[in-house]
């Protein structure tokens, strides 16, 4: 049996997921999943939902002056949300 060069895991499973095309749905699970953390308690229990279509992160909400806020704070969220993941999911933040 040859020894064969050695790779972390790491590297292997991101190479599948890439292969496999399953790295950006992951990604953007991710993105999901850190709305709460990224936004605050509040904003997370007035999210009715969250979705990612075109590197657009679209948040529906049912409080218009969180909205109001929120969309002022846009900028922000999009670098920390980006950030928690480790990559660029999003470019951009819809609310409504």
């Amino acid at each position: 049996m040859e020894r064969r060069k050695e790779e972390s895991i790491e590297k292997v499973l991101l190479r599948f997921l890439r292969q496999s095309q399953l790295e950006t749905p992951l990604n953007e699970h991710r993105l999901i999943a850190a709305w709460g953390e990224v936004a605050g308690v509040a904003a997370e229990r007035l999210t009715e939902s969250l979705k990612v279509y075109n590197q657009t992160l679209y948040v529906k909400l049912r409080s218009a002056m969180l909205r109001n806020e929120l969309s002022m704070k846009r900028s922000d969220l999009v670098k920390k949300l980006n950030a928690k993941v480790g990559v660029n999911v999003i470019v951009d933040i819809a609310f409504s």
